[in-house]
């Protein structure tokens, strides 16, 4: 049976028709971008007790909130106040706070009358909706937690339904799901209810850039394949990230700045007339006729001519292997190369992931201004998946993904060495690690779909992502271990990437191979690159290198 980039060699790589799906598939990446709203959603703008209008003195207003220590500055305290009965009592008799009266002989009580909320940086988030301060403040991180719960969830399954049910209906379900939920979590009338809408929207927040992202793998070839999975999903997705600073910036009031988030998935539906499923896909589910359709429209588009019959091979191929067999997350596990596989690529993918959000999540100390701060986070992600697409284009794939890994960890290793008294080293280094981690995410995307064949390639990839969320969800807890020392986080991180990319050395070369069509062929993937001399003396009982993983 011919490879399929064979097949469809006639249309060129960069015609009419791959153009279009190339920049439309691109544009219904951005919203996932959007995924980094909930960092505003969830912010907690300063406050203290809320103290209502009573016959107070001006003396007696001011000193109502008592002082405390924190990390050595002097601040109001966010959870208390003296008594106001007390308060109005002693300033009824004239008395002045300070000189006639020792405060801290004062009963002191919790804000019974709610907060107030400054509004320097916004007008309202989720925290003074619902006032998830004090005793409710577990609230916040949970809120979070629930949200990304969801992405986890959905990336997981989402890849399996796409494999079923095709790439295009669950590509604009996703997206329907982001803009319809993100829409009523606007009317929430509870904590509770907002975190149920969370967890759905959650569910296709990141699902549709997967179905997205497969999709355009798999109509696109050579060259422009590579350009779009590395560069093309990434950068747009880079804009969406940065755009959520600019709409928190301009709409300061979080259900308006929802409805910013919302509103842009309105001008997708469009494009359900424009993009086509994916023939690979068609193919795998033996429906070559309809496959067969989409091409010669393509060459239509293009202006070339296709030949009398396209799929002939995988007619015959139809016949025999019955390609309607439904495949699911257990394949990954059954045969032992594609189960090595699995793992290796699950524990590099949680190990980026991990590293990924905490950097991202500790680098709010670059700048006071929250905004700022968000942008640069993003921009920096630009220039890495510049580079993610010229190592892909240029480079064999295990070997950029081992130097991403190696180069990650001894750059968050260096940062525990710099002197207290050069802060802006400090942050240069996390920010170049996140350079080089984000790098590494963005060509792993491409490397794991050119690993697994047509029937797995969603499913594979939804697993790996789901990994890769639960890197998200544990990285602030790996950044809680400053706590027993305080450069511990960077240690366990660069620990993890170290780890990761000796298992890396395991995995197969894909470098200017065809994708496989079948799982056949990819049992037929053999490492192209021994483990080098140095390694195999010491990994040989450990690992056959000269075997198939």
């Amino acid at each position: 049976m011919k490879d399929y980039d064979e097949t469809t060699a006639f249309l060129g790589q960069w015609g009419k028709f791959q153009k279009m799906n190339f920049f439309l598939l691109c544009a219904s990446i951005i919203p996932n971008g959007f995924v980094f709203s909930i960092v505003f959603l969830t912010s907690t703008p300063n406050h203290h007790c809320l103290v209502p209008e009573a016959n107070l003195t001006q003396d007696w207003h001011n000193a109502t909130i008592p002082i405390e220590v924190l990390n050595g500055n002097q601040v109001r305290s966010q959870c208390s106040r003296y008594r106001l009965d007390v308060v109005r009592n002693l300033s009824a008799q004239g008395l002045v706070p300070g000189r006639d009266v020792n405060l801290t002989d004062v009963e002191q009580e919790g804000c019974v009358d709610g907060w107030s909320y400054s509004r320097d940086l916004y007008q309202s988030t989720v925290v003074t909706e619902f006032d998830l301060v004090c005793g409710d403040q577990w609230k916040t991180p949970l809120t979070t937690t629930v949200f990304f719960t969801g992405i986890l969830l959905g990336s997981f399954i989402s890849g399996q339904i796409s494999d079923r049910f095709g790439r295009k209906p669950v590509l604009f379900a996703t997206m329907a799901v982001q803009t319809v939920f993100t829409s009523i979590q606007i009317f929430s009338p509870s904590w509770t209810a907002l975190c149920i809408l969370l967890f759905i929207n959650g569910l296709g927040q990141v699902s549709n850039y997967m179905a997205g992202f497969v999709l355009g793998t798999e109509i696109l070839t050579g060259k422009v394949r590579v350009l779009f999975s590395s560069m093309g999903v990434c950068l747009a997705f880079a804009i969406g990230y940065m755009l959520v600073p600019l709409f928190a910036f301009f709409l300061r009031d979080w259900k308006a700045f929802l409805w910013g988030m919302a509103i842009p998935g309105l001008a997708y539906i469009p494009l359900w007339w424009f993009i086509p499923e994916s023939p690979r896909w068609l193919l795998s589910q033996g429906r070559v006729e309809e496959a067969e359709a989409i091409v010669r429209k393509a060459a239509k588009m293009n202006k070339v001519q296709p030949p009398p019959t396209i799929f002939t091979d995988y007619r015959s191929y139809k016949d025999k292997e019955h390609p309607r067999k439904h495949h699911n997350v257990f394949h990954l596990l059954r045969a032992k190369n594609i189960r090595n596989t699995t793992i290796i690529l699950c524990m590099v993918w949680l190990t980026l992931n991990t590293g990924y959000y905490g950097l991202s999540l500790n680098t709010s100390d670059m700048n006071a201004d929250p905004y700022l701060s968000c942008f640069i986070s993003a921009a920096v992600e630009v220039p890495a998946y510049v580079s993610s697409w010229l190592a892909l284009r240029y480079l064999p794939r295990r070997h950029s993904a081992i130097c991403t890994l190696v180069t990650g960890a001894l750059l968050l290793y260096f940062i525990q060495l710099v002197s207290q008294t050069l802060p802006a080293l400090a942050v240069a280094l996390e920010m170049l690690g996140k350079f080089v981690i984000t790098a590494g995410a963005a060509l792993m995307f491409a490397y794991t779909a050119e690993l697994y064949p047509t029937v797995l390639r969603n499913t594979a990839t939804g697993t790996c992502y789901a990994f890769a969320r639960v890197g998200s969800c544990i990285a602030p807890f790996v950044l809680n271990l400053s706590i027993y020392f305080e450069h511990l986080p960077f240690i366990t991180l660069g620990t993890l990437a170290v780890v990761s990319a000796v298992a890396a050395l395991f995995l197969p070369e894909t470098f200017g191979q065809p994708l496989p069509q079948t799982i056949q062929e990819m049992h037929k993937t053999q490492i192209s690159m021994r483990c080098p001399s140095s390694l195999r003396n010491g990994l040989q009982r450990l690992w056959r290198c000269s075997s198939p993983i």
